[in-house]
């Protein structure tokens, strides 16, 4: 199956989406209710060059749950994800950015990486430790190699913390690389699942997954802050 343009072995993605999705369903998904608006957008989107923008409220069961959404709505299941069948052919150029301090800690992140996580550098923390430090702009290449590549899941408000602002690095990204800009609204995580998303909080639970068509953007002539705040009205997060 070759690899993608990280160098990372397709087959062994494929194999990490169906084994990982697998067990997402049913310790996860299946004990809650899942309910997906919007989902009728996702096939009529572009092959490559889509970047989705969330609000943040799990480290890793928001991600999981979209992906979920999307094998399941480019495989014929729109706004559901009641059969299983979808994980036989799952979309590869699949990406979601997160933290690199996240991704180090321990086996588990480490195996979910290789479902196409691009790790970066925050710069405002480090661990719980509030910093300023410039973007790094292999970082920025990695987004943009990711965008090109494929479809690209990010939370423009960089943490879980409920409430935090919408921060300007991926309306960087958006100006320099240009892509179609899909908002996602995620609710009911927090209720659901610890601040991992890998433990069980409650079951039960009604999680939501709503998409909006993709944002009218002036790439050239819109400004960082304006994106900013569209991003922010537009996953519900509003600066």
């Amino acid at each position: 199956m070759g690899k993608n343009v990280f160098g990372q072995s397709l087959w062994l993605k494929k194999k990490v989406f169906q084994i990982v999705g697998n067990m997402a369903r049913k310790r996860f998904l299946e004990p809650n209710n899942v309910t997906i608006h919007g989902g009728e957008v996702i096939p009529h989107l572009p092959e490559k060059g889509v970047l989705f923008i969330s609000n943040h409220q799990t480290i890793f069961t928001d991600v999981i749950t979209m992906y979920h959404v999307f094998f399941a709505s480019l495989n014929g299941q729109i706004n559901s994800i009641e059969k299983n069948n979808y994980l036989k052919d799952p979309k590869l150029n699949l990406y979601y950015v997160a933290a690199r301090e996240t991704m180090e800690k321990g086996i588990l992140p480490k195996v979910l990486a290789l479902a196409g996580a691009v790790s970066v550098d925050r710069t405002w923390r480090k661990g719980e430790e509030m910093i300023k430090r410039e973007v790094n702009p292999d970082d920025t290449k990695s987004i943009g190699m990711a965008i090109k590549d494929g479809w690209v899941v990010t939370f423009p408000q960089g943490t879980t913390r409920q409430g935090a602002p919408v921060r300007k690095g991926t309306a960087h990204i958006i100006k320099q690389y240009k892509p179609v800009v899909v908002p996602v609204r995620v609710d009911g995580f927090r209720e659901a699942f610890d601040k991992t998303g890998l433990k069980r909080l409650k079951t039960g639970v009604d999680l939501q997954v709503s998409f909006s068509e993709p944002l009218k953007i002036d790439y050239d002539n819109e400004s960082v802050e304006e994106l900013v705040q569209k991003m922010g009205k537009a996953i519900g997060e509003e600066n």
